[in-house]
């Protein structure tokens, strides 16, 4: 949801023209249809421009052949609605100077081809794949703005920003529930005659958990802060955010994992005896 009514339409909604928005932002933002946000390549990961091989070839009728390939999207095997960024082909320019555009695309284009969702070790419900583009043919009104200016390196940049900072309130989520779960089994799974919560081991984990539950708390509520003063975060603060709670949530998650094994709480005990 947040990738087709945050990214998807907030990108049409910040730089589309107002035929853009009436055609595809209104069923976004009221779950009509499904939007993904492409920009991710098999080979370029936080190097997403300088490495980014798909491209928006000009007709030479205004419009644009596509052609490229799309991983790790979000959305990607059920979109309706696909915000595609590439690189613009502008013989004479060096690869990593050509201009970035953004094209708007529906599913079923002939060309386009929307892999099946990747079998992922978590967060099953958020569908993930591939997109293909073989010789997609795409008309000036598709382009984002309708200007190879329109939605760039900038634009991007700042749904960058946003994506990153909506990776903390999931993580936030995640962290709440392993929290919730691994307190409330602390409480109850007896071993040796007391419940494992009363081992300091598992108080230390359940500490740790609290700390970074904490943490992710304040960076959405700062997050939320800014945005109500009309502000964006920057570029650094959004990856740092990002980072963080990427790294909260994987360590919350596999401790909350120990805990319902329980297996630290057995070593310890028959190591004292």
């Amino acid at each position: 949801m947040g990738v087709s009514v945050g990214l998807t339409s907030g990108a049409i909604m910040a730089k589309g023209t107002l035929a853009q928005k009436k055609k595809y932002a209104g069923d976004l933002m009221t779950l009509k249809k499904i939007g993904a946000w492409a920009i991710t390549e098999p080979n370029s990961g936080s190097d997403a421009f300088g490495a980014m091989k798909s491209t928006a070839r000009r007709d030479g009728e205004g419009g644009y052949i596509l052609n490229g390939n799309k991983t790790f999207i979000t959305n990607g095997p059920h979109a309706d609605t696909i915000v595609f960024i590439c690189r613009l082909d502008e013989p004479g320019v060096e690869p990593r100077d050509r201009k970035i555009v953004s094209l708007i695309l529906d599913s079923g284009m002939p060309g386009l081809e929307q892999s099946p969702a990747f079998k992922k070790m978590g967060i099953g419900a958020s569908p993930t794949g591939e997109l293909f583009l073989s010789d997609v043919k795409a008309g000036p009104e598709r382009l984002m703005g309708e200007s190879e200016d329109g939605y760039g390196r900038s634009g991007a940049k700042s749904t960058f920003s946003t994506e990153r900072s909506g990776v903390a309130a999931m993580a936030l989520g995640l962290v709440e529930r392993s929290l919730e779960m691994s307190l409330d089994y602390a409480r109850t799974r007896v071993q040796f005659d007391q419940p494992i919560g009363s081992y300091q081991l598992i108080q230390l984990k359940l500490a740790k958990m609290e700390v970074a539950r904490l943490n992710l708390e304040n960076l959405v509520f700062r997050f939320i802060e800014t945005r109500a003063a009309g502000k964006d975060m920057s570029m650094a603060e959004a990856s740092a955010m990002k980072l963080y709670a990427a790294q909260a949530a994987m360590e919350v998650t596999t401790e909350a994992v120990q805990i319902l094994a329980a297996p630290a709480t057995c070593a310890q005990r028959a190591w004292s005896n």
